[in-house]
Parts: C-alpha cells; sequence; structure tokens
C-alpha cells in the first residue's frame, strides 16, 4: 500500500484541487499519512504568486528529502507549470506535474516513471468532489479557473490559462450532493470567478440567482471580486437573498488612479470607494476584505500616500497586503522604475498597520450584536469550547462544549474581543 502526504499552499482552488488529488489517490489504492517520515510520497500543490511562495515551496520540498530521503517528492501547481523543466533540474524534485495535468495525478504516480509538465492544455472538465471531507463543516466548490485578463504584475494567467467556467447544471448538482452530506455553507472558488458564464453569455448574477431558486443550502459566500463585476442588479439581489452571506473580498490592488492603470486595472478609486459605501449601506455589518499591493513599479511617494489617503477613509473592514514581487514574463517586471525592496516591505508595513485599525473597528461594531454562527466541527485547542463563523465572516469562540452542536446554525451573541478572539454566548442562554 502506497502511502502519501499531500500540502497545499495558496489559493481556494488549490485546496479544492488538493482534495480532488486525494480522493483520486485513495480510489487507486493510495493511503494518506499525516507525517513525511510515513510517506512514500510528498505532493506539494504549488502557488506562485510571489517570488517568497516560490521559495517556500523550493525548502518545503528539499526538506521533505531531508527529513526521508527514500521519498518521493511531486511538485504540482502554478509554480509547477511555470518553470516546467528547470525545476527538474533540482535532486530534490522527482516529479514535475501541471494544473490541468495534477487532478490525474495518481496515474503518473502509478507508472513509476518521471514526468514532467506539458504546457496547459486548456480543458474545460470541471471535476466532481465524490467524496465530501466530512472533517471540514464548510465546502468549497470550484465554478472557474484560468484569467483572460493581463494584469502588469500577475503571472497566473501564464499558470491558469484562459478563463472557462464549470457548467451551471454541474454545479448545481454538486450543491445537492454537498448537501445530502451534511453541509451547511459553500464557498465558491475559481481564479478569476467574476468571469463565470463569459463564454456562454451567461453572468454570475445568473448562476446565484439558480442557486437560490434550486438548492437548499442554507448559505453561500464568493471568493474575490473584481470591483468592476459588482453592480446595482447584482447588489440588490444579494442584499434580498437569505442564503449570501455578507462578506464581500474585493480585489483592489491600489488606492491610487495613477498605479490602477499601469497595473492594467479597468476601474478608478472613485468608483471602488462608491461600492464600498454602498455595500456597507445595503447590508448589515458586511465584512468587505480586500487585497492591496505595496510598491509596485513606478509607484512614487506621492502615489502610496494617495494610497494611504484613500484606505484610511474606505469603508473597508480588512486589507490583506504584500510587497510587490517581480514575475519573469510580466509587464511589470520590465519596467525600470522599481521601488527599493525596504521600500516596498516599509509601505506594506504601514498599510497593514491600517488594516488592524480597520479590523478592531469592525469587530467592535459586532460586539453586542446576535449573529447566526455555523459551528465548526473541531472545537478551539486552547480553550476546548465550540467556535464557529459568522454570516459576516467572523471566528467566535462560544460558551459551550457540547459537541451536538457541531455542524448546526446557532444564534450567538457576541459578548467580548479579547487577545484577539471573538468570544460568545448561545443566545438561548
Amino acid at each position: 500500500m502506497k502511502k502519501f502526504l499531500i500540502h497545499t499552499m495558496g489559493c481556494k482552488s488549490n485546496q479544492f484541487e488538493s482534495s480532488i488529488i486525494k480522493e483520486n489517490l485513495e480510489k487507486n489504492g493510495f493511503t494518506a499519512v499525516n507525517r513525511i517520515e510515513d510517506a512514500d510520497f510528498y505532493i506539494l500543490n504549488s502557488c506562485t504568486v510571489t517570488h517568497k511562495s516560490d521559495n517556500e515551496a523550493l525548502y518545503l520540498l528539499r526538506n521533505a528529502k531531508h527529513k526521508n530521503p527514500d521519498i518521493v517528492t511531486v511538485l504540482t501547481g502554478c509554480f509547477a507549470q511555470i518553470e516546467k523543466e528547470k525545476l527538474l533540474a533540482n535532486d530534490f524534485i522527482d516529479y514535475v506535474i501541471g494544473n490541468d495535468e495534477k487532478l490525474d495525478l495518481y496515474k503518473y504516480l502509478s507508472s513509476g516513471q518521471n514526468c514532467f509538465v506539458a504546457d496547459i492544455m486548456q480543458l474545460d472538465e470541471f471535476h466532481k468532489v465524490h467524496l465530501c471531507d466530512t472533517t471540514k463543516t464548510r465546502a468549497s466548490l470550484k465554478i472557474q479557473d484560468g484569467c483572460d485578463n493581463r494584469c502588469s504584475y500577475c503571472i497566473i494567467p501564464f499558470a491558469r490559462g484562459k478563463s472557462r467556467s464549470a457548467d451551471k447544471d454541474f454545479i448545481i448538482s454538486q450543491i445537492k450532493d454537498f448537501e445530502k452530506n451534511g453541509f451547511k455553507e459553500i464557498v465558491f472558488t475559481g481564479i478569476h470567478i467574476g468571469l463565470w458564464g463569459k463564454e456562454r453569455n451567461n453572468t454570475l448574477l445568473d448562476l446565484l440567482k439558480t442557486v437560490d431558486e434550486e438548492t437548499n443550502i442554507p448559505r453561500y459566500r464568493l471568493g474575490s471580486l473584481y470591483p468592476n463585476e459588482i453592480d446595482d442588479e447584482m447588489l440588490e439581489f444579494l442584499a434580498k437573498s437569505e442564503k449570501f452571506c455578507p462578506h464581500f473580498h474585493l480585489s483592489l490592488q491600489s488606492a491610487c488612479n495613477k498605479t490602477l492603470k499601469s497595473m492594467n486595472r479597468h476601474y478608478t478609486v472613485e468608483e471602488y470607494l462608491a461600492l464600498i459605501d454602498k455595500i456597507n449601506e445595503k447590508f448589515h455589518l458586511p465584512f468587505i476584505g480586500s487585497d492591496v499591493i505595496a510598491g509596485f513599479a513606478g509607484e512614487t511617494k506621492d502615489d502610496f500616500e494617495t494610497t494611504i489617503a484613500n484606505l484610511k477613509k474606505s469603508g473597508l473592514s480588512q486589507i490583506h497586503t504584500f510587497p510587490y514581487s517581480k514575475r519573469a514574463g510580466t509587464v511589470g517586471a520590465k519596467a525600470e522604475n522599481q521601488v527599493e525592496e525596504a521600500e516596498k516591505i516599509r509601505r506594506a508595513d504601514l498599510i497593514k498597520e491600517i488594516s488592524k485599525e480597520k479590523y478592531l473597528s469592525f469587530v467592535m461594531r459586532n460586539i453586542g450584536q446576535v449573529h447566526e454562527v455555523l459551528i465548526e466541527k473541531h472545537p478551539d485547542k486552547k480553550t476546548g469550547r465550540l467556535k464557529g463563523v459568522t454570516r459576516n465572516y467572523l471566528t467566535v469562540i462560544l460558551n459551550s462544549d457540547d459537541l451536538s452542536l457541531t455542524n448546526t446554525l446557532q444564534k450567538v451573541k457576541l459578548k467580548e474581543y479579547s487577545d484577539d478572539k471573538i468570544y460568545g454566548e448561545l443566545h438561548d442562554y
């Protein structure tokens, strides 16, 4: 019996795909283990958004060989897709398998032949998860892959190919399977889910309307969207939906129009600040997260000060930021006016401080409120109490250790925020 350990980096699409890899391996005679020392295969489903993630992937593979010299290391995911044959020059990597091949990983491991990635095949196939992961409370469902945009900082379109959408009937049937397996919440994932249905003259809103009408799943939430993909019609629909969780993640990348233009982003700061205000008006305490890149090529000190001023006055709940990382093959990497590394880190640190302030303000507005909480299957490790997630994406530790409540929806009053944790009590208490 061959044993494997799979490690997942990066986005929710990778997490979803890792669940398929795991399922297919187990169906074909492989057994999952939890320690490198016990495994015959170490599978790394990689990310390549930044140089840091590339270096982390190489470290993890090298470390696996160090801990278990006999282990067979398998690199797949976006890093594998971009670097291709170059990665096989490393003596600590045995297999390099691309994004479209990775879902059938078991075939390559069963063959016993070292292999490398093929070019992206632009498949329209979306794999169904037949066995739901019963250790999790919320299920991820990949509805889209690839990206048609060419943002000047981003390598992902080269790693994932053109945008393609899962069929609507496939998505609905998958949701119904998750319902049968007891899941109460679905997270729609993809590389650019706002493009769902584009090739069939459908829209994401069309899909969400069908989900509302034809499924009984109590809750769903959306992955990251571009600001110009959320119009008034979508907001009106989502505000009336009983299933939608008021949790938005906006892929902003900058709060300066000059920088947005150089990034090849097709919206303005004024447009997305107005959108954030609309969201806050239409929903009760919505969580609005964002991505912002610090120190993109050509971002002057004045440009950055503009970003800082606009982020401070925005109605965001949290800001995920990281220093700009040059990716070979992109327009941004070729620019001559690069920002010094130390300055990029300094700018990212300033944005992180703004994010901390905004998140604290958001949490405190929720204290004293009663929320619907989906109780997770694993209690808080430190306290042993139940924990769960509100519709607006806050994790709450409850005043109960009654495991019979796991995977149920409960009314919870948020009572206190202490040591970076939110504490609440079941509302019936």
